[in-house]
């Protein structure tokens, strides 16, 4: 199917002041972790006006758009759900009220990641405007829970079959490049164990911080010859917490807990993180216990979701059809190549194609060091490209797959 990608561009560019009244309106209602209720009713609302024809809300209050009813189901995600806004000494505005001007949007989610739902939705226009509806189905989803435990909403969407897409767009921010993967990452924690004693004689006891000490030098040395990957890069560690317990000040402590913040790269897998801390000496010596963390916060439905605290590594091919679909529709409507990379933070991908092994691409507005930080913000620029971007990647997609039927046939 021929393209028409400058009428798709201008379409966008038309909804530059709805994409970003709509983006306002989500930074404008609180959104943590647990707490999405009354976005996800904003989102439906908005869903609704541009006329998506099934919306849902499943047990988990993630929220599914559907436009068209063709064989190919190809997904688009956003996490909508966003961290605290920390010290409101360090905002220069209200992070919930918000600011814009002509080219920025400012305020808590507007990078991470509420600007890829504002621009996936008014995508969802776009295609309806242009009659640009083919033999797919696109699921737009906005998803709850990632700031707290990433992938967790797609466990549940894949574990109950609630969608099957050939592959999926995250829409996380990459200051409108194409990200083809991340590092996955682990919480793990490591323990040891004594015995109590009153500090006036701590020959008696047998004291926890003590073993725990030489544990975090050789955890220190371990994050040096972790493995590496050409494109994703090493392999990492850091001690993030430590936590004990002691009777009192004036005693013995009796347990030592740390918590490790593990960074995996192509070939690592959860086992064998584990077992390089299990091997360490000093974790031997102290007869250590080392174990992953889980996760099972109720959603804001009261809903849970049990798993370990364990992400996978994903990469995706750069000749993959995924990958090829998203540089066809970047490069007939921007005229240019685009810039493909990786993230440094983790994303829904580590459930998407790490666990799950369903392909899994990037593209969203806004920039990947915004995310967290205070003032944060987005570019109205990016939320124009990126709704180009959405409504176009389906029917690139088709046409890939097409143009490698006939080159199989030849």
């Amino acid at each position: 199917m021929k393209i028409d990608f400058a009428q798709i561009l201008n379409q966008a560019e038309k909804y530059r002041p709805e994409i970003s009244r709509f983006l306002r309106d989500m930074i404008a209602i609180p959104s943590e972790s647990t707490q999405e209720e009354q976005v996800i009713l904003r989102i439906k609302e908005e869903m609704e006006k541009v006329g998506f024809d099934k919306i849902e809300i499943d047990e988990m209050g993630n929220i599914y758009g559907t436009i068209g009813h063709g064989s190919h189901v190809i997904a688009m995600d956003a996490h909508i759900d966003t961290v605290g806004v920390g010290n409101l000494e360090n905002w220069d505005v209200d992070p919930y009220e918000g600011f814009e001007d002509d080219e920025i949007i400012m305020g808590r989610g507007a990078s991470d990641q509420e600007g890829g739902m504002a621009s996936m939705v008014y995508a969802g226009k776009i295609i309806k405007d242009l009659d640009l509806e083919a033999d797919y189905t696109l699921v737009i989803t906005g998803t709850v829970q990632e700031e707290d435990c990433d992938g967790l909403c797609w466990q549940y969407i894949m574990d109950n079959k609630k969608i099957q897409p050939e592959f999926v767009v995250s829409t996380e921010p990459t200051s409108c490049r194409i990200y083809r993967g991340q590092r996955g990452r682990m919480e793990i924690k490591v323990t040891t164990s004594g015995i109590s004693a009153h500090g006036s004689a701590p020959e008696r006891g047998d004291n926890a911080i003590y073993k725990m000490a030489p544990i975090l030098l050789e955890l220190q040395e371990l994050n040096t010859r972790l493995a590496d990957h050409d494109f994703l890069g090493k392999g990492s560690l850091t001690v993030s917490e430590v936590f004990f317990t002691s009777p009192s000040r004036c005693a013995v402590a009796d347990g030592c807990s740390i918590s490790v913040d593990r960074r995996l790269t192509v070939g690592e897998t959860a086992e064998s993180a584990l077992d390089e801390i299990k091997n360490l000496p000093s974790v031997k010596a102290g007869k250590a216990i080392v174990e992953m963390y889980d996760y099972e916060r109720p959603s804001y439905t009261g809903f849970s979701y049990r798993t370990e605290a364990y992400f996978p590594t994903w990469l995706i091919e750069e000749d993959h059809v995924a990958t090829t679909s998203l540089v066809d529709s970047y490069k007939g409507l921007f005229k240019e190549e685009p810039v493909v990379d990786k993230w440094t933070f983790s994303t829904n991908g580590v459930a998407i194609m790490g666990k799950y092994g369903v392909p899994c691409i990037g593209f969203g507005p806004g920039a990947e060091e915004e995310a967290h930080a205070p003032n944060e913000k987005t570019w109205k620029d990016h939320l124009v490209k990126a709704a180009a971007m959405y409504a176009t990647i389906p029917l690139a997609y088709l046409n890939q797959l097409d143009n490698n039927a006939m080159r199989s046939r030849n």
